[in-house]
């Protein structure tokens, strides 16, 4: 039986609403994506993970394992600035969580796309990217706010 087409917009209200069902509010969440690095750790404890943490040249990067097998990275600037971060895994974490104050432009954004069918979304602004795709117990993405990324990092370096 073939599974009928849903819009993003469908997605982002889904989204959205599990976010309200899990006892988050969306509008004030501890701030990931743009926060400081002491927001990582209020994400870890939130998302009960273990972590890691592997120091760059130009950049740390904070892996937390979620007990539901979802893996997040959050990356630091030397400044403690986190200017990136990226999921894989069976679900998608929190997005209102991790992108933090990003989540509001990011679910706008979205939105406008009209999209149909599948394939990756990408939302590309000026102050935001995000990409993110895939399927049922194999979800990927990333977003990084452009201005923050430090001088001498690829954004190819942000999965």
């Amino acid at each position: 039986m073939k599974r009928p087409k849903r819009s993003w917009a469908i997605w982002v209200a889904l989204a959205i609403g599990i976010a309200f069902a899990a006892g988050a509010d969306p509008l004030s969440v501890s701030a990931s994506l743009g926060g400081g690095v002491t927001s990582v750790e209020a994400d870890r404890a939130k998302m009960e993970a273990s972590s890691q943490i592997t120091g760059k040249d130009l950049y740390s990067i904070h892996e937390m394992h979620a007990p539901n097998n979802v893996v997040v990275r959050e990356f630091v600037s030397p400044g403690g600035q986190v200017f990136g971060v990226a999921w894989q895994g069976p679900s998608r974490p929190d997005l209102s969580q991790v992108l933090g104050p990003y989540f509001a432009p990011f679910t706008e954004a979205a939105k406008k796309l009209h999209r149909t069918g599948r394939g990756p979304l990408i939302v590309q602004q000026p102050g935001l990217v995000v990409e993110m795709g895939g399927h049922a117990r194999s979800f990927f993405g990333m977003a990084y706010v452009p201005q923050m990324v430090p001088a001498g990092v690829s954004t190819g370096e942000i999965r």
